[in-house]
């Protein structure tokens, strides 16, 4: 017996509505759960690929989670210490090339005075000082508190403690966690159903296994020719943009005017800006001829918009927490969206109505009169 459209509409709409209340109700716990889920959907094709070679699931899981969490943890402490150096000094370069901007800006002032009216120079150099200050005093207080250790302190160790762990039974269970869902399927949309996922699945793999290792490359590509080539503040820069990459075009192009500008200050020459520049313009190139083709080759991955604003969304909502789950929902809704999209143009709502052409019925022929010609009438 087929299950009417009302009746599936509110299944599905109490499902995703009690999903989205058990996010808010327990999202200042769910983030190393979260966290760990991702770590082991982006390190499971690796232990497939192990364990066709007949090493057991277990001690696949184990050997790969293991080098996982060496290397990130060795990256970690070799950047912390270079990032944190040069971010606290180029907050304290700012209020200079703050200076070196408005002198620029400097000839143009009774032009501007002009045509817009105002001391705008001025109130801009004052606004932005005073934004430059508070930045510098929330940063102080930010590092008190880290200092301080506290609350923050023990979020971080259990994110540290706990992801992994998740990380590690997801692994470990993920054909069985698999073939559950797959069970708890309607059998009467089955087909479907794994049409939509397998969808959702090219869509993240495109994403975080593809887009997120390249911006990871991108990041440690830009951040060491951009210390090598010497300009200030290069490593925070490089991977900074290596980061934003995850939405394609924004990290790089970002990075670019920032490496530029701060290189036009640093040597004020041509020459030295075009180095900078063409940093930038060879790791695009690597991206699309080298990384985008192994590591994404056709999958289907998100628009960059799409992305933006679901990190946006996920942020404002549910902070880090949100900023995990943003991709995942986006893939979704990405999906569903363009299933609904398409079967509302296969419904009679979209196409445009075919007019039945009702034909006549033949009429059946005269009956054809012998005609007499006047000789025979006169004949007679």
């Amino acid at each position: 017996m087929a299950v009417p459209l009302k009746t599936q509409i509110t299944f599905w709409g109490a499902a995703t509505a009690l999903f989205v209340l058990f996010i808010w109700v327990f999202k200042s716990v769910l983030t190393p759960f979260v966290l760990g889920i991702v770590i082991a959907y982006l390190l499971n094709p690796l232990v497939k690929r192990f364990t066709t070679t007949g090493i057991k699931r277990t001690t696949s899981t184990i050997l790969i989670l293991l080098i996982f969490f060496i290397l990130t943890t060795g990256l970690i402490i070799f950047i912390a210490p270079i990032i944190a150096k040069e971010s606290k000094d180029l907050i304290a370069a700012l209020p200079s090339y703050m200076d070196q901007i408005f002198a620029l800006i400097a000839p143009y002032k009774n032009w501007i005075q002009a045509n817009i009216g105002g001391d705008y120079v001025a109130d801009a150099k004052t606004f932005l000082k005073e934004n430059i200050s508070k930045i510098l005093s929330v940063s102080g207080g930010i590092a008190g508190g880290i200092a301080a250790g506290g609350q923050a302190f023990l979020g971080a160790l259990t994110i540290l403690v706990l992801a992994p762990l998740v990380a590690f039974f997801m692994m470990k269970e993920w054909p069985t966690m698999t073939q559950w869902v797959e069970d708890l399927i309607p059998r009467q949309h089955e087909k479907i159903i794994k049409g939509l996922i397998h969808q959702i699945d090219l869509k993240l793999a495109g994403f975080i296994r593809g887009q997120l290792t390249i911006a990871v490359m991108l990041g440690i590509i830009y951040a060491v020719a951009l210390t090598v080539a010497g300009l200030n503040y290069g490593f925070l820069i490089g991977l900074t943009a290596g980061f934003l990459s995850i939405i394609p075009l924004v990290g790089s192009t970002l990075g670019l005017v920032v490496s530029v500008a701060v290189a036009w200050f640093q040597a004020g020459d041509l020459d030295y800006v075009g180095v900078i520049a063409v940093i930038f313009i060879v790791g695009q190139l690597i991206e699309g001829n080298i990384l985008s083709p192994k590591l994404l080759g056709d999958s289907v991955g998100l628009h960059p918009l799409w992305i933006l604003f679901a990190l946006m969304a996920g942020g404002s909502l549910f902070g880090i927490l949100g900023m995990l789950l943003a991709v995942p929902v986006a893939a979704v809704v990405g999906v569903l969206v363009g299933f609904a999209i398409d079967q509302y143009k296969k419904s009679a709502l979209y196409k445009k109505p075919v007019k039945k052409v009702i034909s006549k019925p033949k009429s059946k022929p005269k009956a054809k009169v012998k005609k007499t010609t006047k000789k025979k009438i006169a004949k007679k």
